[in-house]
C-alpha cells in the first residue's frame, strides 16, 4: 500500500471548508483515478468514483470539507467581522493564525480581541466569544483590505501543517475528515476479489448539514451504504470513558448507535457484516455507542426508502480544531477493514 501518511499530510494541508472543497477534490480525483472505472462530480460538487461490477450496489463515503470561517464585513478600520462555517468551540479559534482565501491569492490574518490588560477583572474571567473576535490582516482601512480581495463571502481557513508527534502519532487540520478520505483512498487500492459495484463518494458540506451525502444517495440509490468519519477519545485528560470509551492506538471505531438514536442505529446485519470481517483478518476493532455528533451515514440510512448503513471512525483526538491527534496505524487498520468488508459484502446483502 502507498503512503497513507503522506496522502493524510497533503489533504490535511489542503484548504476545503465547506462548499468550497475544490482544492481537496482534485487531490482526491488524481488519486482514486487508478483504482476505479469511472469518476463524475455531480452537480452540487460531491465526487463520485466508481468501480462497475455485480449487485449489490455499496456507497463508501467521505466528506471532503471543514469546518472554517467566512467574512461577514470588514470594518472602516480594515478589520475583518467573521462569521462560522460548521461547529467551532470559540475558545479554540481566539489567537490563530488563519487564511482567508481570495480570489487573488491567500491573505494571512491573525484573530484578535480585546487584549486582557484593558479587560475588568471579571470580564478576565470569561471566555472570549467568537462574535467579539476579529481578524486582523494588516490593513489601514476598508478599502485597503479590499485591494488585498478580501471581501463579504471569502472562506478562511486555519494557517496549520501537518507534524508528527510520538510514536506513530500525527497532529494537524481537518483531520475531520481528511482522515476518512484517507481511510477511503486506502481501502480502494487495497481491494482486491471484489465483486459488487462499488461507489466512493467524496462528499461536500458535511459540516454543515450532511448536505452532499443526502441528494448524492438520492441519485446513487445504493443497496448498503458506509460513510468514513473520525470520533472523539475518551483517553486524556478532562474527559471521561462514560463519555467516550473509544481509545487511540486500538483499532477503527464501528459504530452501533450515535446521537443517542438520533442519528443512526446501524442495522443488525450491517454490524454482523463489518464484525466477521473485522474477525476473520484479525482486524482489532472497538464498539461505539455515542451521545453527541453524528455522519453522513445518517443522511444516507434515510434516502428513498431507506439504505442500511453503518459508520467507521478513526479514534481522534481534539476533533474540530487545528490540532486534532491520531494514530496512524489506527488509520491502516480502518482501511484495510473497510477493503476486507467490501470484498465479502456479497455474502450479505
Amino acid at each position: 500500500m502507498s503512503d497513507l501518511r503522506d496522502l493524510l499530510e497533503r489533504l490535511s494541508n489542503a484548504h476545503g471548508v465547506s462548499g468550497y472543497e475544490g482544492n481537496v477534490r482534485q487531490i482526491i480525483e488524481n488519486e482514486v483515478r487508478p483504482y476505479v472505472d469511472e469518476i463524475k462530480t455531480d452537480k452540487m460538487g460531491n465526487l463520485i468514483a466508481t468501480r462497475r461490477g455485480d449487485s449489490p450496489t455499496v456507497m463508501l463515503a467521505a466528506h471532503m470539507d471543514e469546518i472554517g470561517l467566512m467574512v461577514k464585513y470588514v470594518d472602516d478600520k480594515g478589520f475583518v467581522r467573521f462569521t462560522k462555517t460548521g461547529g467551532w468551540f470559540d475558545q479554540t479559534l481566539l489567537n490563530q493564525r488563519m487564511i482567508l482565501h481570495t480570489e487573488h491569492g491567500p491573505v494571512y490574518g491573525v484573530i484578535g480581541s480585546k487584549p486582557p490588560h484593558a479587560m475588568k477583572e471579571e470580564d478576565r474571567k470569561k471566555p472570549v466569544n467568537a462574535e467579539d473576535m476579529f481578524i486582523d490582516v494588516g490593513a489601514k482601512s476598508k478599502d485597503d483590505a479590499e485591494k488585498l480581495g478580501v471581501r463579504t463571502g471569502t472562506p478562511i481557513t486555519p494557517d496549520m501543517e501537518l507534524k508528527p508527534l510520538g510514536n506513530d502519532r500525527v497532529t494537524g487540520k481537518a483531520f475531520d475528515n481528511r482522515a476518512g478520505c484517507a481511510m477511503l483512498i486506502g481501502a480502494l487500492e487495497q481491494m482486491r476479489d471484489v465483486r459488487a459495484t462499488i461507489h466512493a463518494v467524496f462528499t461536500v458540506q458535511e459540516e454543515v448539514g450532511l448536505k452532499g451525502a443526502r441528494i448524492s444517495a438520492f441519485g446513487l440509490s445504493p443497496d448498503v451504504a458506509l460513510a468514513t468519519d473520525v470520533t472523539i477519545t475518551g483517553d486524556h485528560p478532562g474527559i471521561e470513558k462514560k463519555h467516550s470509551a473509544i481509545e487511540m492506538g486500538k483499532g477503527p471505531s464501528i459504530t452501533v448507535s450515535d446521537a443517542e438514536g438520533r442519528g443512526i442505529i446501524v442495522p443488525e446485519p450491517v454490524l454482523k457484516w463489518l464484525k466477521e470481517a473485522a474477525g476473520s483478518n484479525n482486524i482489532p476493532y472497538q464498539l461505539e455507542v455515542g451521545t453527541g455528533g453524528t455522519t453522513d451515514a445518517s443522511a444516507i440510512h434515510l434516502s428513498r426508502e431507506g439504505v442500511p448503513s453503518g459508520v467507521i471512525s478513526m479514534p481522534t483526538r481534539y476533533i474540530h480544531t487545528p490540532v486534532s491527534v491520531l494514530s496512524m496505524s489506527d488509520l491502516e487498520k480502518s482501511a484495510e477493514l473497510i477493503a476486507r468488508a467490501v470484498e465479502i459484502v456479497d455474502r450479505f446483502f
